[in-house]
């Protein structure tokens, strides 16, 4: 099941001011805080990478795998992304212990 672009905007609203966006990747959406990947919204649901600050904003009982074959990451009830400030605490702080991907080096001409 698809996520629907309602649900991503109804987040990324929820999530204002962070410095946040979506990305769609295969059929669902990458979520990024501060250029960083920190959960990912699959099957109109958001799911948060696991980190050491993790355990501060949710439990074991909240993993699940976003997608089959997926690792775990904490699965965020409806009432959490009610509660902005839980949200925003446990959205930066993954953001913050996360570090920053790595540059893309530039293709090389192919010599002719």
């Amino acid at each position: 099941m698809s996520t629907s672009k309602e649900t991503v905007a109804r987040i990324l609203e929820q999530l204002e001011p962070l410095d946040v966006r979506a990305r769609a990747m295969f059929g669902e959406y990458g979520l990024y805080c501060d250029e960083k990947i920190v959960g990912l919204i699959c099957g109109d649901v958001l799911f948060v990478k696991p980190t050491e600050v993790s355990t501060e904003f949710g439990s074991e009982a909240d993993l699940a795998p976003p997608y089959p074959g997926a690792k775990d990451y904490y699965r965020v009830t409806e009432e959490r992304l009610q509660d902005l400030d839980h949200l925003h605490a446990f959205i930066q702080r993954t953001a913050d212990v996360l570090p920053l991907p790595k540059k893309k080096s530039p293709k090389k001409k192919a010599r002719t």
